[in-house]
């Protein structure tokens, strides 16, 4: 992210887009502002998207579904950059199948109207402070079956990239492109499935509930939403099952959670 972050706002009505752009103004952030879906991949296939650092995507535009949009730009678009870039939904529904979906289509977080633009800001800066965890690589190699994986993953979330064995292969994980390895190939996972990943990868065969899973991915995590767990680690095991289908990486214990690597 630049020093003086871009942000792409997709909103249709102008008083929370003006308002909006103030906000982000204070914060010192670039604003460029579109009211329809249509003017939206257009402008990231320009120059001018290269240095985007997140979008606000509002879910009920005029000529579109957000959900839909966020969901091209995951899987369509042909700027890697933009694959992995936050997105942060605004939405005037109340109902939680909306917010679900957003967040499986790849959505990172999302505001409910009417809110505050400060509670927005508050939610960028929370998802930027996770990624620049990881932005200062090194390497750091260890072999383990055991919780030693969980120490030196721990005692290195300021960036360093990671390679080690357990007892369902050897994984890497690189910061500086946010790329998760496993078995020599890279999985194509949304921001939220290589969260989830990445907190199961420090214990293998510690059981995470959903709930702990949803705090790690989210600052603001709402509990009614812990199911949508569910779905992502759902879109892990097809992502793993298309390099080795023969391991059970992810087990699933009942009432409990998951667990990587089970023994």
């Amino acid at each position: 992210m630049s020093t003086c972050p871009h942000i792409l706002l997709v909103e249709d009505d102008p008083a929370i887009a003006m308002s909006l752009k103030v906000t982000c103004k204070r914060e010192g952030w670039d604003i460029t502002w579109l009211d329809n879906a249509s003017s939206v991949l257009p402008m990231l296939h320009s120059p001018e998207a290269h240095d985007l650092s997140a979008i606000i995507l509002d879910v009920g535009l005029p000529d579109g579904d957000g959900l839909s949009l966020c969901q091209q730009i995951r899987h369509t678009t042909d700027i890697d950059a933009l694959k992995d870039i936050p997105i942060v939904f605004l939405t005037a529904r109340s109902e939680e199948v909306d917010r679900i979906l957003g967040l499986e289509m790849g959505g990172d977080d999302y505001c409910a109207k009417p809110f505050s633009p400060r509670e927005l800001v508050a939610r960028l800066k929370a998802i930027w402070r996770r990624e620049q965890l990881l932005s200062h690589p090194s390497v750091i190699h260890t072999t383990s079956t055991d919780n030693t994986v969980n120490e030196t993953f721990s005692n290195n979330m300021s960036g360093q990239a990671l390679t080690f064995d357990c007892q369902c292969g050897i994984w890497h994980y690189q910061p500086l492109n946010y790329s998760l390895i496993w078995q020599g190939q890279k999985l194509e996972l949304s921001n939220t499935e290589r969260k989830i990943l990445l907190t199961l990868l420090q214990t293998p065969n510690q059981v995470f509930s959903r709930e702990q899973l949803l705090h790690a991915v989210s600052d603001y995590p709402d509990h009614r939403l812990a199911r949508t767990i569910d779905s992502h680690i759902k879109s892990i095991r097809k992502q793993l099952a298309t390099v080795d289908a023969s391991i059970d990486v992810i087990h699933t214990h009942r009432g409990l959670g998951y667990a990587l690597c089970p023994a």
